[in-house]
């Protein structure tokens, strides 16, 4: 099924997506790779303030390359997600309702999604450029000492993802496979 949705994610907006379902994004989602992830469970820890509104936001796990003159960003292709899997559940739980990377995510953070209600978007690795036209804008907001991975707050405009894993823990990875398998007859 397709799905045109516009940022923030609330919890509502996401319930009834299914894992395989293709969805274009509109709105403004953030960039963080695993050092920023750690520095902002830093601040949680210590009680302080986040750089940007947690609440129904979406992270890209991305470390974009520098914009070409004209260009909002440059190449802009999803990082590896389970990087983020010791962080990303203390951001679940304070309001992060959208993920955007590639593979596999663990338990934990599988748990923490259902609980809360998150979803966890696929992006096509290896399309970065193509990928970084949907991205309309970007600013930063925080971490420049972190260079690409600085966090950024990008604004998108059809931004295409697949639902990998839904609000409930279905999981594309693991049902795509037994759902080929079957169709193979084994």
């Amino acid at each position: 099924m397709e799905h045109k949705l516009t940022t923030p994610l609330t919890r509502e907006k996401l319930k009834d997506l299914r894992c395989g379902d293709t969805v274009t994004l509109t709105g403004v989602i953030y960039t963080a790779r695993d050092a920023a992830h750690k520095r902002l469970v830093e601040l949680v820890q210590a009680g302080k303030p986040l750089p940007f509104d947690i609440q129904d936001a979406t992270i890209y796990y991305v470390g974009p390359t520098p914009a070409k003159p004209g260009q909002a960003i440059g190449s802009a292709g999803p990082t590896t997600s389970y990087r983020m899997d010791a962080y990303a559940p203390t951001l679940i739980a304070l309001g992060e309702t959208g993920m955007i990377g590639k593979g596999k995510r663990s338990a934990e953070v599988v748990a923490a999604m259902k609980e809360h209600g998150a979803v966890y978007f696929g992006a096509i690795g290896g399309a970065g450029a193509l990928l970084s036209k949907c991205i309309k804008k970007a600013e930063l907001v925080a971490y420049e000492d972190l260079g690409a991975e600085a966090i950024r707050r990008l604004e998108v405009e059809d931004f295409p993802v697949v639902v990998v894993i839904d609000s409930q823990g279905n999981n594309l990875y693991e049902n795509g496979r037994k759902d080929y398998l079957a169709a193979q007859g084994r």
